[in-house]
């Protein structure tokens, strides 16, 4: 172990290899679920960096847990439990975050600490704009993580992350580790070549090609999830549509860098504010837009009145925090509280305490049309149409949601923008609550789930024994798309594993797919396509061992000839 700690010293630098409990405390922790032991985080700096440290974990037959923002819901980016063959090493890569753009900005190659904010920014002077918008790319999240973890995002007519243009690197069964450049870019032959080339941008060009006949994002999903009478979900973790080398490959591949589209930024979308206590009034709305429209809503988020709340009590800091600060300085924020939060004389959820006495002592966050709002109705919707459907949504809205049981109000660009903000605190609210009550809680079971295309009964109600057994069952997600977030806060005293196996067995006969639009992580069992997917990637099984609650043992318990078919 010493001789390998001096040789990854001697590629990073003595600093950027993390030992010890404390140091490497928040790169071993998931953001909500999952921990382990690690024998150190690297943290490379560039690309050539990133394949000797690879290198030198594959020669000495460590595993290897790769890891970006460590911004996910299921753990799959850290490591779960202690027994790793051959220990673990955690490859932190958010010091390689150059990006470049690339065909006037239409399209980006972003590396593997690039975050989607840093995305956003550079494309906003080009009126373009990344897959993802709003959401995960609040909290640092790479691009990279999402093209790798099958992120969903909120645009519906964009579909999940997705590209067909990667480089990437895999570990062959005799321990080989092979650079594959589907880039679409001449970068050379010799791997340490290309990763300095792409990593100075020493490329013009005339060094790329055209790719046309390869996807660097969902060219079908805008069809796809029209197709309002199909009983398979729109989009989920296994689709093996969607699986195809970086893309879905949750770790299993090494990735360097992913070739992705840029968008047109919507100029003049509006916004309404959706509100009914009755759920077939939302089926109609959805089911009309996706048939009969001329253009597919930008976003439709739905949130359940106490996700709401909660949202409200739970989310008001971050709320402010991203509202006042931006996206940019949260992940220094996170990065300070994971600090603060593994002192030794810190007890366990103090700064969650902390922040939420803080967030009680602020103003008003949300606007008294919301407050009216969540009042009168149960069910909300976000719907953010393009200027060029904004009439034919006043006339929907106008005919089916005109007051009483249904209602709506059209946004001015400042309360829209509270609106969405609201909805994408809920997902860490439910954090907070637990680590303000540890008393009371058990643990979160958070699903998301992806319903079929043509369910209707897509309002879960659960059995009453299990009702009792959640303190708050919170409800929100991307409604066009069919996608739920179901978090459930579990009492003291429950088993959340036996409480969530209950659960996928009332999903399993509704048709549902899950996990709907993260990698299956250490929560969920991956299905045989996902792992007929892992094993093509990682015959040696060395990358992110264990992932979907698979075999941790080399070759997949196998031997090696039979861990190298295909």
């Amino acid at each position: 172990m010493s001789d390998l700690l001096s040789r990854l010293r001697a590629i990073v630098g003595y600093w950027h290899v993390l030992t010890g409990a404390r140091k490497t405390a928040r790169y071993r922790a998931g953001y909500r679920t999952g921990s382990g032991a690690a024998l150190a985080v690297v943290r490379p700096g560039n690309l050539l960096e990133q394949w000797r440290v690879v290198q030198a974990c594959v020669a000495a037959d460590i595993s290897i847990v790769m890891q970006a923002a460590n911004t996910g819901l299921t753990g799959g980016s850290t490591p779960d439990g202690d027994d790793y063959p051959g220990g673990c090493v955690i490859i932190s890569t958010t010091r390689i975050s150059t990006l470049h753009l690339i065909d006037g900005g239409r399209q980006a190659i972003c590396l593997p600490g690039t975050t989607l904010h840093a995305l956003e920014q550079a494309l906003a002077p080009l009126g373009r704009e990344p897959h993802s918008v709003i959401g995960s790319s609040c909290f640092g999240a790479s691009v990279v993580g999402g093209i790798c973890n099958n992120s969903g995002g909120s645009l519906v007519q964009r579909g999940p992350a997705f590209t067909q243009l990667s480089l990437h690197a895999i570990v062959r069964p005799d321990g080989a580790l092979d650079l594959v450049n589907h880039l679409g870019v001449a970068l050379g032959d010799d791997p340490e070549t290309v990763l300095r080339r792409l990593d100075a941008g020493d490329f013009d060009a005339s060094d790329i090609e055209d790719a046309k006949d390869r996807w660097a994002h969902d060219h079908a999903y805008a069809a796809h999830v029209r197709d309002i009478d199909s009983a398979e979900p729109a989009r989920f973790n296994a689709d093996s549509r969607r699986l195809f080398e970086a893309s879905g490959s949750a770790g299993k591949a090494i990735v360097f860098a992913v070739r992705v589209d840029s968008f047109p930024k919507e100029e003049g979308a509006v916004t309404f504010y959706v509100g009914t206590n009755d759920p077939a009034r939302l089926t109609r709305l959805r089911r009309t837009i996706l048939r009969d429209f001329s253009a597919l809503p930008i976003a439709g988020e739905y949130m359940h009145r106490d996700a709401f709340d909660i949202a409200d009590r739970y989310g008001k800091d971050m709320f402010v925090a991203i509202e006042r600060m931006g996206t940019a300085r949260l992940p220094r924020l996170f990065a300070a509280k994971s600090w603060v939060d593994n002192l030794p004389c810190i007890r366990p959820g103090w700064s969650d305490r902390m922040m939420q006495r803080f967030g009680r002592l602020l103003p008003d966050h949300l606007p008294p049309e919301m407050r009216r709002f969540r009042d009168r109705f149960a069910h909300h919707l976000l719907l953010k149409m393009p200027a060029r459907a904004a009439a034919e949504a006043r006339e929907l809205l106008a005919a089916d949601f005109d007051g009483g049981e249904a209602d709506h109000f059209e946004c001015t660009p400042a309360l829209g923008a509270k609106a969405f903000l609201h909805r994408f605190v809920a997902a860490g609210a439910a954090v907070r609550y637990r680590a303000v009550h540890r008393q009371a809680v058990a643990d979160i079971v958070a699903l998301d789930i992806a319903l079929p295309r043509n369910a209707t009964a897509w309002q879960e109600i659960l059995p009453a024994d299990l009702a009792a057994q959640s303190i708050h069952s919170l409800y929100y997600g991307h409604f066009f798309c069919h996608v739920f977030h179901q978090d459930y806060i579990v009492r003291r005293g429950v088993d959340p594993l036996a409480f969530e196996h209950r659960i996928w067995a009332l999903l399993d006969e509704r048709g549902a797919e899950y996990p709907a639009e993260h990698n299956v992580g250490h929560l969920y069992r991956a299905k045989p396509a996902l792992e007929r997917f892992y094993r093509s990637l990682d015959p040696r099984n060395q990358c992110n061992p264990g992932l979907g609650q698979t075999t941790r043992q080399r070759y997949w318990g196998g031997q090696q000839k039979e861990a190298a078919r295909p």
